[in-house]
């Protein structure tokens, strides 16, 4: 599964991605740490990120989780990380998505892009029927990424995640497939 955009492209993640995956994540440690959960040490090796892949592959078989590295799409370089978590079936049809991108990359709609692909992919080929964001209220750079790619607000979740040894505030957003 690859879905092309006009600037980037997304695909699960292969063995071969390892190194660059580890690469992104070493090289935006301290951008990405005021947006994320606490990792460890062994996040930060090759071996992690190996296991990490492996675990993704599993994750995907049993419909639970689908994680995608965003490339550009001239040079095909690794830039960043979406996923498709928590994927509720039954009644709800449901999932959660979180993704990264390279500091360096910002402002560039690669993100807004990767996040239409996902929710395309999502909707029509999972038969997904809503998809819900939490973003940390100073985040607007993430909330704007997702009100572009067709997310609504719904509300506030209070102290909802512990970033940084504190629990923080988030926005809730969520896009609904109108065509099922």
């Amino acid at each position: 599964m690859k879905r092309m955009g006009r600037k980037i492209l997304i695909r699960p993640y292969e063995m071969e991605d390892a190194a660059a995956l580890l690469e992104v994540n070493v090289n935006n440690r301290e951008f990405f740490q005021k947006y994320l959960s606490h990792r460890e040490e062994e996040f930060y090796t090759l071996d992690h990120q190996i296991e990490r892949i492996k675990r993704g592959k599993e994750m995907r078989a049993q419909d639970q989780v689908y994680s995608f590295g965003i490339f550009e799409r001239e040079s095909e370089q690794l830039v960043g990380s979406i996923s498709l978590t928590e994927v509720l079936r039954g009644p709800l049809q449901s999932c959660f998505i979180g993704y990264y991108l390279d500091e360096k990359c910002n402002g560039r709609g690669y993100m807004t892009e990767a996040v239409r692909l996902v929710v395309e992919y999502a909707f029509q080929e999972l038969k997904l029927h809503r998809i819900e964001a939490g973003v940390m209220l100073h985040n607007l750079g993430s909330m704007r990424v997702l009100e572009n790619a067709g997310f609504h607000k719904e509300g506030i979740a209070k102290k909802n995640v512990k970033i940084n040894g504190r629990w923080e505030d988030h926005q809730v957003l969520a896009i609904v497939n109108e065509e099922d």
